[in-house]
């Protein structure tokens, strides 16, 4: 079982270690170019045509309807723009864009905004981290790894992480593949049925990849002898990749068999202290969502195979979405219908209201769990009269890969992709003169465009691309660009080649497009906000 403290270290090593990589290789992200000719200096650019995103213009719901998926609008635009590949039913290859957008949403998640007393690891949170360090070798025979991830996952990763670490949150890293024993104990191994992916070892010992932790977790927790009250609340999570057999896999990310998710998991020394870690938990989720421009609802829904006796959904409203929800017009009631009485129509909470049916996507998921777990596998903790007292715990998802395709489904148009614009890939995408064109000279100002951007505005670094396949129209990139949703696109033109130089600024979120100097580009470009 790897812990928070190694994972940040084995984290700081891998980011040391792709820093040397990128200056000895000339992968797409860093490969030299020369900035113009009035140096010879070579600087690392971002061209599109070093970029891995095979585009595919088949008509991808052929296909899918051929193999017997259904297809949804944000399925067809990133199969077609090259974020995903399909691998098998249910099961995709994550490309560079889409690994480098999930990474920018899960990192947002976790990073603080500020300092608070709840960020600041307490002696006896260091020493419990350090003591399940000497014992994590024993709760199950495969160690986890920790390793790098493609482009698009980082930037998710990297939002979701911001808000995780914001309510104290510890990241560790559990085994996808969960023994039987644990399942049995918790009875789970029977109740999940058939979405369980089961198998065995060569011992013939059974074995499932996990589409949960509750079991492993709790656990871990369990053999930490001296477990202190002043340790709690504990918020531990993980990012990492789910299972679940899916009878019929639809809509590409949305309902798939292999998927990447957030869980969390708490360990509070009350039930009304596990109620405020619920609402904290809750409030961090909408405010990641509020960041990301999208407009989410937090409804009561049923508690499922988990358990637990409080339970809440985290919608996405739209018309692909599978569940079907109520929502009060008068109050702020809103509700899954499986938790209504049929035939419900008037709200329950202020009783004037009238019920309106509307679909969502279910992006996020919460449950106040009790001691349904910490019960079972013994997770205590010594209280103030030093004798041990049962956890309250609660357990928190959010499906990373699915609100990236939730997202993409909910803003974009039907001709291309529109993303949240904290977690595009990319910002801005600079779009020189066709090569032999009459304006062909403006292409130097295209790349000392590129340089400067990246000097001047140190947060925009790796943020800018320029498509430098100008053998083709700009009519033709333009039309790429639209597809792969940039959330700025500048066009260098015959404008720029006057006196002062004017620069064609689409903005692809608004569908606005502006002509603006060089000072008035500068300043719309500085506002630009990434992570």
């Amino acid at each position: 079982m790897m812990h928070p403290v190694w994972k940040r270290v084995f984290h700081r090593l891998h980011r040391a270690l792709l820093s040397s990589k990128r200056h000895q290789s000339g992968c797409a992200e860093h490969t030299p170019t020369c900035t113009s000719t009035k140096t010879t200096s070579r600087k690392p650019r971002l061209l599109v045509s070093r970029l891995y995103q095979p585009s595919n213009l088949r008509d991808v719901g052929q296909d899918s309807r051929l193999s017997g998926e259904m297809t949804c609008k944000s399925q067809r635009l990133m199969h077609q723009a090259g974020l995903i590949h399909p691998f098998s039913p249910g099961c995709y290859v994550y490309l560079p864009a889409t690994v480098r957008s999930m990474e920018k949403l899960v990192s947002f998640y976790f990073k603080p905004k500020k300092k608070t007393k709840a960020q600041k690891m307490t002696k006896y949170q260091f020493d419990f981290l350090f003591k399940m360090l000497a014992w994590h070798g024993k709760i199950l025979h495969f160690a986890t790894t920790f390793g790098s991830v493609t482009v698009a996952f980082n930037q998710q990763v990297r939002v979701i992480d911001q808000e995780m670490q914001g309510i104290g949150g510890q990241k560790l890293d559990m085994p996808s593949l969960c023994s039987a024993d644990l399942w049995r104990t918790s009875e789970r191994w029977d109740l999940m049925g058939k979405e369980l992916f089961r198998l065995k070892d060569r011992h013939g010992a059974d074995y499932c990849l996990g589409p949960t932790h509750e079991e492993a977790v709790t656990t871990l927790v369990a053999h930490q002898a001296t477990l202190s009250y002043r340790q709690l609340p504990l918020l531990l999570y993980q990012i990492t990749r789910k299972f679940r057999d899916e009878p019929k896999p639809k809509f590409g990310l949305l309902r798939g068999r292999e998927f990447y998710m957030k869980d969390m998991y708490s360990f509070d020394v009350s039930e009304e202290a596990a109620h405020q870690t619920y609402g904290s938990v809750c409030q961090a989720y909408i405010q990641l969502f509020t960041r990301l421009g999208l407009r989410c609802v937090q409804v009561q829904a049923d508690t499922g195979n988990i358990g637990g006796t409080l339970s809440h959904e985290f919608q996405l409203p739209t018309d692909v979405g599978e569940d079907r929800l109520l929502l009060c017009g008068n109050c702020s009631f809103s509700a899954n219908v499986e938790t209504l009485s049929s035939g419900t129509t008037h709200c329950p909470q202020c009783k004037t209201g009238a019920l309106v049916e509307s679909k969502g996507i279910e992006v996020g998921h919460t449950f106040y769990l009790g001691k349904k777990y910490s019960s079972i596998f013994k997770a205590t903790f010594s209280n103030p009269q030093n004798k041990p007292s049962v956890t309250e715990m609660g357990c928190y998802g959010l499906g990373v890969s699915r609100i990236l395709a939730a997202a993409i489904e909910v803003l974009s148009t039907d001709e291309g992709i529109r993303w949240p614009g904290l977690i595009a890939p990319y910002q801005i995408c600079v779009l020189p003169p066709k090569k032999g064109s009459k304006i062909e000279g403006a292409a130097v100002l295209a790349e000392e465009l590129v340089d400067s951007l990246g000097e001047d505005f140190p947060h925009l670094r790796g943020e800018i691309v320029l498509d430098d396949r100008t053998q083709m129209t700009i009519g033709k990139r333009l039309k790429d660009a639209s597809i792969l949703g940039y959330p700025y696109v500048i066009v260098v033109g015959e404008a720029a080649l006057q006196n002062p130089p004017t620069f064609e600024v689409i903005c692809q979120q608004t569908a606005e497009t502006l002509f603006l100097s060089k000072d008035g580009l500068l300043d719309l470009l500085g506002k630009v906000e990434t992570v």
